[in-house]
């Protein structure tokens, strides 16, 4: 050997591979990170478990759209890295009044104490709908949530209050949303003050929404918070900010892209300084005719400004008026220049005329809801099958509406559904109940099948009018797509639900009231029931014998009997079934009106 080969160091050994099971998993974990649909991911965890286990991994967003359907402990350890979470609570039938108070009262505090406890370290975001929250769940939060979290966002939930919202704002430090949506507020006797509860250094807040905060809020701390929160976009106030103060506040914040206005008109007593060319300035300026994409509020409208947002309305995305009970005339003051709105929230009183005003300017709408300033069966007729015929002409693009109504004919549904062949949604509500087609008497039968028949890609239908079973053999045969259904006074029989329960392969939400449906439609969806998320049935003809058939044919199915008037104790008759699947059985808290069956 000569001394070069001696100087030379020894050749290193080939690192250890690592094994081949943990080279899959690398790649799958790696792979997976591509799907973000959720039913994409819960297909590919089927497969056999080390896809299992990667897909456990790597999933960041979690929802669970039944709170009840699964525990926080085993949600958590399923999904250990989650950074999202989704929770939804009460079927939106609770938003009639026909559940009682109580029935939920504490489903959301386990998941607070698993939070609490550690349970998703990785937390960023929590987005809770539906779901009674008290102060001591949000306090709780507020001390436990980890340093990584960012965005809290309670919609329709009810029973905490400003102490709450206190505990979240001085807690949660690095907090960049918090957003409280048509949320139902505990009452209080001392109200705190809440805004004034953020740290005083400068914030990450990109959010912040509390349009239906009832209580005044303290104006001088909310102008500094937002003047000291340079990312904040999205800015919602509620009816106690003036159109002067609004002024204010947009001056500090030149990001706006959403804008929930307050009460949209000056002071009691006027405001110094507070004109026409003033709040026209306050629009324009910073560049907001390309930037403000979605504005909201309008709660105490003072029509004679209501002119200054044209100069924003060619950029809007967005815009709800489903606060204010705006007019014909008014509508025709700035929806000429909305010619790229998409989504649109208004009440009845814009008529059939201020309809036909939108379907002519806008050509690009794709959500229309059409919601009702009295809600009353005998209200005045505002709206009707013109205003509906009128956005389906001119309105290509829609892919979802909802439209509440005094009367309808099957003309119009049926031009709905050739004009409109790419709805996913369509949610008709004539108030009166049994209604049938008002130009000929005849039930909306062949509408509501024209609807289904023609529109293949819908996943979501709620019926009214009067409706015989034959609609429900259109529903069955062509609605192979549906995922939601929401029936209310329909139907001749048993054969109705049959046709659904055995036609619809892909339904996973039921809502059904006060139709003659019975133990026979009931039973005849065994087969379908695993794959349901829910069923819901109240003012029907159901037994308590044909709803413990269910519950000994399906023991992995929830089946809950609720008594919508507790005071009055029923034998036989069955007020409310409520049935679900879950993972982790029967809940503990059952109140003393529900039988778990």
């Amino acid at each position: 050997m000569s001394e070069e080969d001696e100087d030379q160091p020894p050749p290193k050994r080939p690192s250890a591979s690592p094994p081949a099971d943990q080279v899959l998993e690398n790649v799958l974990e790696t792979v997976l990170q591509f799907l973000d649909a959720p039913r994409d991911r819960s297909a590919a965890s089927l497969v056999c478990r080390s896809w299992h286990r990667a897909e456990s991994a790597t999933r960041e967003a979690v929802a669970v759209r039944n709170l009840l359907a699964a525990s926080a402990a085993h949600a958590a350890r399923r999904f250990p890295n989650a950074r999202s979470l989704l929770l939804k609570g009460r079927p939106r039938f609770a938003d009639f009044n026909l559940l009682p108070q109580g029935w939920d009262a504490s489903a959301f505090r386990p998941w607070a104490a698993a939070i609490a406890a550690g349970a998703f370290p990785a937390l960023a975001s929590l987005y809770l709908k539906r779901i009674p929250v008290t102060d001591a769940d949000l306090d709780l939060l507020s001390r436990s949530l980890p340093a990584s979290f960012r965005d809290l966002s309670l919609h329709l939930c009810d029973g905490f209050s400003s102490r709450g919202l206190a505990s979240i704002a001085s807690h949660c430090r690095g907090l960049r949303a918090l957003d409280v949506v048509e949320c139902d507020m505990a009452e209080e006797q001392e109200v705190v003050d809440w805004v004034a509860a953020f740290p005083p250094e400068p914030t990450n807040l990109e959010s912040l929404s509390f349009e239906c905060y009832e209580p005044p809020v303290a104006f001088a701390a909310l102008e500094a918070l937002v003047a000291r929160s340079p990312r904040l976009h999205r800015l919602g106030v509620n009816q106690h900010i003036s159109l002067g103060q609004l002024r204010r506040l947009m001056a500090h914040a030149p990001r706006l892209s959403h804008l929930g206005t307050g009460s949209f008109r000056p002071a009691d007593g006027g405001e110094e300084g507070l004109g026409f060319g003033e709040v026209l300035a306050a629009f324009s300026s910073a560049g907001r005719a390309r930037t403000l994409v979605s504005l909201s509020g309008f709660r105490e409208l003072a029509q004679e400004y209501l002119p200054t947002i044209t100069v924003v309305c060619s950029n809007l995305k967005t815009l709800d008026l489903s606060y204010t009970p705006v007019t014909p005339n008014q509508v025709l003051m700035f929806i000429g220049q909305c010619y790229n709105l998409e989504t649109l929230w208004v009440l009845d009183s814009v008529r059939d005329e201020g309809l036909q005003n939108v379907a002519i300017s806008c050509k690009k709408l794709q959500c229309l809801r059409v919601l009702p300033l009295d809600a009353h069966e005998d209200a005045d007729e505002l709206v009707s099958e013109v205003g509906l015929t009128a956005i389906s002409r001119g309105c290509p693009k829609l892919r979802s509406i909802l439209y509440f109504c005094q009367r309808m004919t099957n003309t119009a549904v049926i031009a709905m559904s050739q004009n409109c062949p790419e709805l996913k949604v369509f949610r008709l509500c004539i108030m009166g109940r049994h209604q049938p087609d008002h130009a000929t008497g005849e039930p909306m039968d062949e509408g509501f099948g024209a609807i289904v028949q023609n529109c293949s890609k819908l996943t979501r239908l709620s019926t009214s009018g009067h409706l015989t079973d034959r609609a429900f053999e259109y529903i069955g045969r062509y609605g192979k797509s549906l995922r939601t259904l929401s029936v209310a006074f329909a139907g001749n029989s048993d054969m109705a639900l049959q046709y659904i329960l055995r036609g619809c392969s892909k339904l996973e939400k039921l809502e059904i009231r006060d139709c003659p449906f019975g133990d026979t439609g009931l039973l005849s969806g065994m087969h379908h029931f695993y794959n349901m998320r829910f069923v819901w049935m109240s003012g029907c003809n159901l037994t308590l014998q044909g709803c413990k058939e269910v519950a000994r044919g399906l023991p992995r199915m929830v089946v809950e009997l609720i008594n919508g008037q507790p005071e009055n104790e029923r034998a036989e008759t069955v007020d409310i079934l409520y049935m679900y699947r879950s993972l982790d059985g029967p809940r503990e808290d059952v109140p003393p009106f529900v039988k778990i069956l």
